[in-house]
């Protein structure tokens, strides 16, 4: 079998839906030149509305919370938020009334279209779910899979969405109807790092939308890589790792996730994680935390370290040995332990900036030691999936494995999501020693 041969391509897509629209601040202020010649503008802004006679403010929070409230089911307590977080800015707004705080904080919000132009490199892992829930699951039952995907609206600011589905382990793949809502998290911070972002309106996780908060992230959450993480003791986390750009700068940070509708953020330190792509093994081998990544822009590294937080160090594994990759290569998602080794789904960089999948096999124990890889592509820009908002890219941010069956969801184009299924047998017949 030839590599190109060992995926089938499931007539399944996602794609970027411009209706579907979360809340999020609204920030604005004077242009420096002009900052010390006037108030604050909020001050400003929260003059102006109380100037206005009260039948106008009235007609105007019927015309604005009618649509409001039908496109979201908790708009009034994201305004209401919106205004408290920013007391300190608004001078004394002591004396408003709750339909006036309701009115101000519709000026400080703004509907966005998170997946307006793109919903690409998605990442998968099996829901997480109490034993004795798995345990009830029919025998052949099919499995259920969460997926995050990357969405990019407006000003080509990238944030987070979910989905969930089931996979009967061939090449039936069901992706659940996304509710029609999105809920823009709650955002507390903790003193160990931590951002807690509360999603507990949410009813469903594809209501959930992580944008960015923090202005490290300000042009975008990228590329979430999760994993379904086991401590030596046994306790499972669901973590992501994924790439915080400010427009300007590129640095790892960590999602982790308390729930479905809780998750927790912090940045990573250390010399290794102000790059692209690291994705975090499913365990600790001997007993240390161990990821890959690309460090150099080039090669796939191996970090290990002894803090989960912090990445000093690492060593290049695998780079550019054929002509689809000698531009970049790149590990996709996070390695997948099997009876043969961690086999990893990669990436490779060659002409006309062409990204296309391959993969490789790194020994169980010593995961440094590069086994086996792909001379040519598995899943490549095609004919009928060339084109999109970044041509000729086919990109991955993590694969599923179940008995000895693969399910893999890309990104084509950078624009939208397929879906292919393979026999593992037949992905590691393939394989050339390395």
């Amino acid at each position: 079998m030839e590599a190109a041969d060992v995926f089938t391509k499931l007539d399944l897509e996602l794609r970027p839906d411009p209706a579907r629209t979360v809340i999020r601040p609204f920030h604005f202020a004077y242009p420096a030149a002009f900052a010390d010649h006037h108030p604050p503008k909020p001050q400003v802004i929260v003059q102006r509305i109380l100037s206005l006679d009260d039948d106008v403010r009235e007609r105007m929070i019927g015309f604005v919370m009618g649509p409001m409230r039908e496109r979201h089911c908790h708009a009034d307590a994201f305004f209401l938020r919106q205004v408290d977080s920013l007391a300190d800015e608004l001078g004394d707004i002591s004396a408003l009334n709750h339909r006036d705080r309701l009115l101000l904080g519709a000026y400080f919000s703004q509907e966005y279209a998170f997946e307006s132009a793109a919903l690409f490199n998605p990442s998968i892992v099996r829901i997480p779910i109490e034993a004795q829930a798995q345990e009830a699951l029919a025998p052949g039952a099919p499995l259920r899979f969460l997926l995050s995907l990357r969405g990019i609206g407006e000003g080509h600011i990238s944030s987070v969405t979910f989905r969930t589905g089931s996979w009967d382990g061939g090449e039936t793949v069901t992706i659940d109807p996304a509710w029609p809502h999105c809920i823009p998290p709650r955002i507390e911070s903790d003193n160990e790092g931590w951002v807690r972002l509360q999603c507990e309106d949410s009813q469903d996780v594809s209501e959930t939308v992580i944008f960015p908060v923090l202005p490290e992230q300000r042009q975008g959450v990228e590329d979430l890589r999760m994993v379904m993480f086991v401590e030596d003791d046994g306790q499972r986390f669901l973590i992501g790792t994924y790439t915080a750009y400010d427009g300007q700068n590129t640095r790892q940070e960590m999602l982790r996730g308390v729930d479905l509708r809780t998750f927790e953020m912090r940045a990573l330190a250390g010399r290794m994680t102000g790059y692209k792509g690291m994705a975090l093994f499913p365990r600790r081998i001997d007993g240390q935390y161990v990821m890959l990544g690309r460090q150099d822009g080039e090669n796939i590294w191996l970090l290990r370290s002894d803090d989960l937080f912090t990445w000093e160090s690492g060593e290049p594994i695998l780079g550019p040995a054929y002509p689809w990759e000698f531009v970049q290569m790149g590990n996709c998602g996070s390695p997948i332990e099997i009876d043969e080794g961690w086999l990893v789904f990669t990436h490779g960089v060659g002409m006309v900036r062409g990204y296309c999948i391959g993969a490789c096999l790194l020994d169980r124990d010593d995961p440094s030691r590069v086994l086996k890889r792909t001379r040519a592509p598995l899943v490549f820009p095609s004919a009928e999936q060339r084109g999109g908002y970044v041509p000729n890219v086919t990109y991955s941010c993590g694969a599923l494995v179940h008995g000895r069956r693969v399910l893999l969801p890309y990104g084509i184009g950078d624009e939208l999501t397929g879906f292919a299924t393979c026999s593992l047998d037949d992905l590691l017949g393939v394989l050339v020693p390395a």
